[in-house]
């Protein structure tokens, strides 16, 4: 996207981040956005900001790290801010199998693939996330088996789940933007 930050990236007028977290609010008690840069323009969509704990911006899990960090409730969901098409059910698909399973991370997986960013986890993950990152790994799909987790499949809705990350996925994605977003 030319260094620009996605989640401020516009997207038929509005911020990716807009789409996003018109979704999340009606799903969750809270949201927290984890930025390292833009900081005062995250702040501005009446969010808690949490920048990286970690220096050097050392990939997704130090950001999830940092949000688990800064969260007060027992369950945190995590996705990019670069999916504007996000469902509004996605905490509540991931909440029963969660349960049901008695996993501590849920993840979507679509067609059999793994969507490692979107999580539903107990926050008492932190410190195994933490000693795992101590010890120099970022693999997002290696650090899962460290504990009990699932892999949910919402192939039925996989369009949910397109990142964009170019200014041709932009342009893809703009049709299909709802006036609301539909339930899966």
């Amino acid at each position: 996207m030319g260094g620009i930050d996605k989640g401020l990236v516009e997207i038929a007028g509005r911020p990716m981040i807009g789409y996003v977290l018109e979704a999340l609010r009606s799903q969750v008690d809270c949201v927290l956005i984890n930025a390292n840069r833009n900081l005062d323009r995250y702040a501005a969509l009446d969010v808690e900001v949490v920048s990286d704990r970690l220096a050097d911006y050392q990939g997704p899990l130090a950001g999830i790290a940092s949000a688990l960090s800064a969260a007060s409730t027992p369950l945190v969901t995590t996705v990019p801010c670069d999916a504007p098409l996000l469902p509004t059910n996605l905490v509540q698909r991931l909440l029963a199998p969660l349960r049901e399973a008695d996993a501590e991370i849920a993840v979507v997986s679509v067609e059999r693939r793994l969507q490692p960013v979107f999580l539903l986890m107990r926050r008492s993950v932190l410190a195994g996330l933490q000693a795992y990152l101590a010890g120099g790994e970022r693999k997002i799909d290696r650090w899962f088996p460290t504990h009990r987790w699932i892999s949910v499949d919402l192939s039925d809705c996989s369009d949910c789940f397109i990142n964009v990350n170019s200014p041709a996925d932009a342009a893809a994605v703009t049709p299909r933007l709802p006036p609301r977003y539909p339930e899966y």
